[in-house]
């Protein structure tokens, strides 16, 4: 009798290292959990426990027992980095960062590493205080128990990846022992409404094998599906990707291990037929998998571990020869591809590239990107940030044309890492125009000016697209306000008798209810033979050409020349007394007539517009020839001005 039960433990240790030797989490996690229970606790069992958690995406478990793993003096101080990973996937950032620094500290060959992550929590909390304006929500009809994942759309329904148990006979029976759910099938939710589907069915047996199959691409042109599957290989020396989705090292101690290979389907009616091999599988030395294809079938980007990528898993493309034949892969390059795992790639309706990553700066375990640029030309990549990424794995994403609303999956609500499909749709934050009306007044002798409110003023707030205007008058101190939204094309038209009528135009940037856009109308008496003042119109020394900040000053004039279709106007230049006459006559004529020739070019009629160079005639200061003036005394006299023609 003494030490059966240390015997026992020891065979029920090698048992639940067998199980995770083999990738059996779900029996390995049961087994160490009993050999806790049956004695004190130690770190191997500890550790075990967190890294079984953490494969399982069970972040929330995970960071539970890293913490209990750091207790013990001998741990190795990467559990510490894994601790800060997992308290990061569950949003605990001040504590990641805290935990991201220690590392750093204890481990100064990684001390670079550790404060970017540190960084990176700080970023996930902006994003989070200043989120993107989507709404989000789990998608009921779609998403079942287990992991549901890469929606993508077919001509009749939404076909996506599931490890979802089949109560069908047929196909899938076994539970996989990885996850204690069923393995990675494909499955078709045929549409019933443009956002409603009937109960997901799996494709049958010619797609769905008794392992692992999926993600997958529909190419409609060609009623053809790309789609991943996995198989069980010998283990070589190279890299290895056991999980059928975001290619785990594994252990040290397999045989064999899990490779993908990108296959194609025949879509016949309800049948899948003719599947067949994509040309650069090798499933032998490394893995190909998560197709994306664009709409004309010409260029088919996937994920790979082969040699001679930057990262753990890189994105590649292959193009469509002129025989119909795929061309070598090739690298989507280092604007795209990190030392980390990019995966999950798909193509968006608005052509643009997304894709997962570990790599680049995120909010914890994979974020969604999308590339900027075009094909063979992509030159840096967006976080899609929060509210569309999260601190849990977020990836697979479908979007629509305008980049705006679609689906992706998420780990996001789940407690025990498994993953659902949601909605997506931008909308637009409600927020507060705050306006002001205001006439400015010359000072004599300067060309500063003075600044007084204009009251009753009728403002007019029209919405693009919108044919009825919101109407408002200006109060006693020229103030005005308006509800507007976010992101939305707005003109804002002001009249008061006596006026030059003002139009602006403005698109409101609110990210929160709480915020407001302030903005500023200034009004002009439509008085004849006063002169106006254009602000801002200014020339290279000795040149008359119009410079860009000139430009976009005239265009304020165009504006006012467009919203007062009666009026006639001459436009004078003046120049300061240094120079001859002759000289300043000719350039200040030069100036008046190149500012109205871009005011022409811009659609205004010739005959509402008469050019005057007054040279150096009509100074609005002291400035006269022999008076000595600073240059800032000079620059009063040189100015752009336009005054109603009667």
């Amino acid at each position: 009798m003494i030490g059966g039960p240390v015997a026992v433990t020891a065979q029920e240790m090698k048992q639940a290292d067998k199980y995770f030797h083999n990738y059996e989490f779900s029996l390995a996690l049961e087994a160490y959990k009993g050999i806790l229970d049956k004695g004190e606790p130690n770190l191997t069992v500890v550790q075990r426990i967190a890294d079984s958690y953490r494969i399982l995406n069970n972040s929330r478990e995970a960071e539970f027992w890293y913490a209990q793993a750091i207790a013990f003096p001998e741990a190795d101080p990467s559990n510490i980095y894994l601790y800060a990973e997992s308290a990061k996937r569950n949003a605990n950032y001040a504590k990641a960062k805290m935990l991201f620094l220690d590392y750093g500290r204890k481990v100064p060959g990684q001390a670079a590493l550790a404060l970017r992550m540190a960084a990176s929590c700080d970023t996930a909390l902006l994003w989070m205080q200043r989120p993107e304006s989507f709404n989000v929500q789990k998608h009921e009809g779609v998403s079942g128990e287990g992991a549901d994942f890469s929606p993508v759309k077919t001509n009749d329904g939404l076909l996506f990846a599931s490890d979802r148990l089949v109560v069908d006979k047929k196909q899938q029976t076994e539970r996989s022992n990885w996850t204690g759910n069923g393995y990675i099938q494909l499955y078709l939710a045929k549409a019933t409404s443009d956002s409603t589907y009937a109960a997901p069915v799996p494709l049958p047996a010619s797609v769905n094998t008794a392992y692992h199959n999926g993600p997958a691409v529909y190419l409609a042109k060609e009623n053809t599906l790309y789609f991943t599957r996995t198989h069980v290989v010998k283990r070589s020396a190279g890299h290895t990707n056991p999980d059928p989705t975001s290619w785990f090292k594994g252990t040290d101690n397999r045989t064999h291990t899990n490779r993908h290979g990108i296959y194609t389907a025949e879509r016949k009616g309800e049948k899948w037929e003719n599947v067949k091999p994509f040309k650069y599988n090798n499933t032998n030395e490394f893995s190909i998998g998560h197709p994306a294809i664009t709409p004309d079938g010409q260029v088919l980007y996937f994920v790979s571990d082969m040699p001679g990528g930057l990262g753990e898993t890189d994105i590649y493309f292959s193009e469509r020869q002129t025989d119909g034949s795929w061309g070598q892969p090739v690298n989507a390059g280092s604007a795209i591809n990190t030392s980390g795992r990019e995966s999950f790639a798909s193509l968006g309706e608005d052509g643009s590239l997304y894709f997962s990553s570990d790599g680049h700066l995120g909010m914890g375990g994979l974020d969604m990107f999308k590339a900027i640029g075009s094909h063979k030309g992509w030159t840096k990549v967006k976080n899609l940030k929060y509210p569309l990424n999260t601190a849990h794995d977020d990836f697979g994403i479908l979007t629509d044309s305008t980049g705006s609303k679609g689906m992706l999956s998420s780990g996001r609500l789940a407690q025990n890492g498994s993953d659902d499909i949601f909605t997506f749709e931008a909308f637009k934050v409600p927020c507060t125009l705050i306006g002001k009306t205001i006439e400015h007044f010359a000072i004599a002798g300067t060309s500063r000016k003075a600044e007084e409110p204009v009251e009753e003023v009728l403002l007019q707030l029209t919405e693009e697209g919108s044919a009825t205007p919101l109407e408002v008058y200006s109060d006693k101190n020229g103030g005005f306000m308006f509800p507007v939204k976010a992101g939305t094309n707005y003109t804002i038209k002001g009249t008061k008798p006596g006026y030059l009528t003002q139009t602006l135009n403005i698109t409101p940037d609110c990210r929160y209810n709480t915020d407001s856009v302030k903005v500023e109308m200034i009004f002009n008496r439509s008085i004849p033979d006063k002169p106006i003042v254009l602000d801002n119109i200014f020339y290279d020394l000795d040149r008359h050409n119009i410079r860009p900040d000139a430009a976009r000053e005239l265009d304020k004039l165009v504006q006012t020349l467009v919203d007062n279709p009666a009026i006639r106007i001459e436009l004078s230049s003046h120049t300061d007394s240094r120079q001859t006459n002759r000289y300043n006559d000719m350039l200040s004529q030069l100036r008046a007539q190149a500012a109205v020739d871009y005011i022409i070019s811009r659609g205004i009629n010739r005959n509402r517009l008469t050019a005057r160079g007054y040279g150096e005639t009509k100074l609005i200061n002291r400035c006269a020839d022999g008076v000595v003036c600073s240059e800032v005394q000079h620059q009063e006299n040189r100015r752009t001005e336009f005054k109603i023609l009667k």
